[in-house]
């Protein structure tokens, strides 16, 4: 079952019989899209279930109506069931926001429910049975028995939690809280619609998020992808990107896998891309006598500290104890949302926020977790290069897994260059927009990208 010889199901004297297998995608609205954990305390639930045929198909005409009578109601939340039926749809929806649920029902709660669905609302639901409702107790509760969403979402992480650990056991250091502020810059070249250069290399996976960024706010972004093929089309690229940067005012160095993190770590292959002669002179020729920026993130950053462009502003050889980005506390890749606190307006790209803003920022990598030195940290601390920091609910930078995903020391999430025209951070601020993170409370929007834009005005 799959499309190589090492996927074929075939192993000793095991065969698997030729299967055809069928994948569909259905596009949606996303104006009718709704997650799956419960909102609000005292709504209804509601079970819907789709009949089947003798074949265990389902009746694709009523699938049909529900789906029209579900788009025209005030869904808060919907969940599909599965085999784990009404008992485990309950459970995963309270565990998003903590939200327990009261059941007064004499329907089966652990037999299979494929294709049918459990409904939260405000009021009933056409063809929806009430099974119960939503409570601000964390528990479940089934007639006489309550069961404690903390026990519930431990059984269900607890047989893979050795091998996939959520969090690392917390750091017992302490993340101090920076403060520096800053009058805002602007550039000695003025345009009002400045020019990017996105190179997108094999690898990377958000060249077409961070061009709409910029495009939004009137720049004219452009995506140059980097050829690597053959040596012909790697001396190509080398020479279309130095001439690229020289004719822009930004550099942006988007977020993703470039070469797959190889090799033996991430941000490799750009670094050496920077370092190339015709590269790194165009790079430097943009900061140092025309006054342009640069932004890398994720990826990009991973680059950008590489090279030295971040925290020392040039192009250098690596040295024994410099700052750098490494494995996360966890061992493996995250991919969530955590709050970051704008730590310092030193930088022009955070012109257009204040000292303690707070923005929660999908974050999504292997290798974030930024460490520095005593000596270098007093540094960047005094000269208000530490740009942001990940935070707890209440606003304080904090080493505390749940908040910092990476376990960056000191809580730091992105960094600037001594003149701040170079930011480097792994939050993926370019991810945002009216339909992204509809479930995500909070300001997802961080003005980076105007602000870089103001930055030429």
């Amino acid at each position: 079952i799959g499309g190589k010889d090492s996927m074929s199901g075939t192993f000793n004297d095991i065969d698997v019989p030729p299967t055809l297998v069928s994948f569909a995608l259905a596009p949606g609205n996303t104006k009718q899209v709704v997650s799956p954990e419960f909102k609000e305390v005292g709504s209804l639930i509601s079970f819907i279930e789709v009949p089947r045929d003798e074949n265990q198909l389902p009746d694709f005409g009523t699938l049909k109506k529900i789906a029209d009578t579900l788009h025209g109601a005030n869904i808060l939340a919907a969940h599909t069931l599965d085999h784990g039926g009404i008992a485990t749809g309950l459970s995963k929806m309270a565990f998003g926001n903590g939200i327990g649920a009261s059941i007064k029902t004499d329907i089966d709660l652990h037999q299979e429910r494929f294709l049918s669905f459990l409904i939260e609302s405000k009021e009933e639901i056409s063809g929806g049975i009430v099974i119960g409702r939503t409570q601000i107790e964390p528990t479940i509760q089934v007639g006489s028995e309550t069961l404690k969403l903390g026990e519930l979402y431990d059984a269900w992480t607890s047989p893979l939690a050795e091998i996939y650990p959520e969090t690392e056991d917390p750091s017992t250091s302490e993340a101090d809280t920076f403060t520096s502020t800053f009058e805002s810059k602007r550039s000695t070249t003025k345009t009002q619609n400045p020019k990017v250069i996105i190179p997108a290399f094999p690898g990377t996976n958000s060249e077409y998020d961070s061009a709409k960024a910029f495009r939004e706010v009137g720049a004219q972004a452009e995506i140059q992808v980097f050829r690597n093929l053959t040596p012909q089309a790697v001396e190509e690229s080398l020479s279309n990107l130095a001439e690229s940067i020289r004719k822009s005012q930004i550099l942006m160095l988007p977020g993703g896998f470039s070469a797959g993190d190889e090799p033996a770590g991430s941000g490799k292959f750009i670094a050496t891309i920077l370092r190339s002669p015709e590269v790194a002179d165009a790079v430097m020729d943009l900061l140092k006598n025309r006054d342009g920026l640069i932004l890398g993130i994720c990826n990009g950053f991973q680059a950008l500290i590489k090279t030295g462009l971040v925290p020392y502003g040039e192009i250098r050889e690596p040295q024994l104890g410099d700052p750098t980005l490494t494995f996360n506390d966890i061992g493996r890749h995250i991919a969530r949302y955590a709050t970051t606190r704008i730590s310092s307006t030193q930088s022009p790209w955070l012109a257009d926020t204040q000292v303690g803003d707070l923005h929660n920022i999908p974050f999504s990598h292997g290798e974030g977790k930024f460490y520095a030195n005593e000596e270098d940290l007093r540094s960047l601390a005094a000269t208000g290069q530490i740009a942001t920091q990940y935070t707890d609910l209440s606003g304080q930078p904090t080493m505390a897994p749940e908040f910092n995903p990476n376990g960056s020391i000191h809580a730091i999430e992105g960094i600037s260059s001594p003149c701040g025209r170079v930011l480097g951070k792994m939050g993926h601020t370019e991810r945002q927009g009216p339909d992204v993170g509809r479930n995500i409370s909070g300001n997802l929007y961080q003005p980076l990208f105007s602000a870089g834009v103001k930055y030429f005005s």
